[in-house]
């Protein structure tokens, strides 16, 4: 393009000391050919994330810093967006890794679709054996399902996508983001832009860098808590709910259903004993080029994985939510 459109781009962040720096410099140093500028917004940290994102933006004029007191992702994404300029907003989290040109590739994507929000895959990247095999399985439409924006796929229209550039009037339209979602906020906001005749558009060579949960308890704490939320985002939005949804607390209902009747009779356990098979198998298939160290903790890192999502769905909403 001979012009490129000015460009906000928007973070919430919390606790990000040891790597708010390095997000900020990918941001900054993305060589967009138009304006741009960052908009960070800073909850409550039990660090000096406040104290680095201000020296951040005494560094660079293009980086405006504003409280976030709410605490949360979506009452922060609220702020900087309220504190933004321009038509065209792009998202960023403060654990994801925007490759090269990712602002302006993004944004010649979302003009020349026409759509309200386009992103791409969520590139999920681990360094240790624990963290490799929770990529793998966030990958795979065995771990997580069969969504675009974890799996890949072909362009098009989409429920939702990896962070995404979205036209201001589009966030406005549907009243930004709905601060009761302490998570799954990005799939309940590009489910509201769907009702209200918006496009969502994946663009499958858009992949961002996430970085998985480093053990076993923190995968499983996200997994439960998402499950919960995703249930807030069925009971709120009815239409919403999709196979995808169900199959998790299925799975956990059919296991714990089997090892209760099993000892009263025993051909129940086909349930606890078939799951654990097919995931065995799934984890052979989806895992056979990596090496025996991820290889082995594969199973384990699916199981967690569904069954924490499930039992989360089964619970419900947190207290916050009801």
């Amino acid at each position: 393009m001979d012009s490129w459109p000015p460009v906000s781009v928007i973070m919430a962040v919390r606790d990000e000391e040891p790597h708010l720096e390095d997000a900020v410099t990918r941001i900054l140093d993305q060589g967009y050919p138009g304006e741009l500028e960052l908009v960070v917004a800073v909850a409550p940290s039990r660090d000096s994330t406040l104290e680095v994102a201000h020296a951040l933006a005494v560094s660079d004029p293009r980086l405006r810093v504003v409280d976030n007191p709410a605490g949360i992702t979506p009452a922060g994404l609220n702020a900087a967006l309220a504190a933004s300029r321009h038509d065209l907003v792009v998202r960023v989290d403060g654990h994801s890794f925007l490759p090269e040109a990712y602002v302006e590739r993004v944004v010649a994507a979302l003009l020349e679709t026409g759509a309200d929000n386009v992103g791409g895959v969520m590139a999920a990247e681990g360094t240790t054996g624990f963290e490799q095999a929770v990529a793998i399985a966030m990958r795979s439409p065995l771990g997580i399902g069969g969504a675009r924006f974890h799996t890949g796929g072909e362009a098009g229209p989409a429920d939702t996508v990896y962070l995404g550039a979205f036209r201001r009037a589009a966030l406005e339209r549907v009243g930004g983001y709905d601060e009761r979602f302490v998570r799954a906020q990005d799939w309940e906001l590009n489910f509201r832009i769907r009702e209200t005749g918006g496009t969502v558009w994946f663009t499958p060579d858009l992949e961002v860098g996430y970085r998985p949960r480093p053990g076993l308890r923190p995968l499983a704490r996200q997994f439960f808590h998402t499950g919960r939320w995703r249930r807030y985002v069925a009971r709120t939005h009815p239409g919403s709910v999709n196979a995808r949804y169900l199959a998790p607390p299925l799975a956990v209902l059919g296991v714990l259903a089997g090892l209760v009747v099993s000892p009263f009779w025993l051909p129940a356990l086909v349930l606890p004993v078939g799951y654990l098979l097919l995931v065995l198998l799934g984890s052979l298939v989806v895992g056979r080029a990596q090496r025996v160290g991820v290889l082995a903790r594969l199973p384990l890192v699916i199981v967690t994985m569904h069954m924490c999502w499930g039992l989360g769905f089964l619970i419900g909403p947190p207290r916050s939510a009801r």
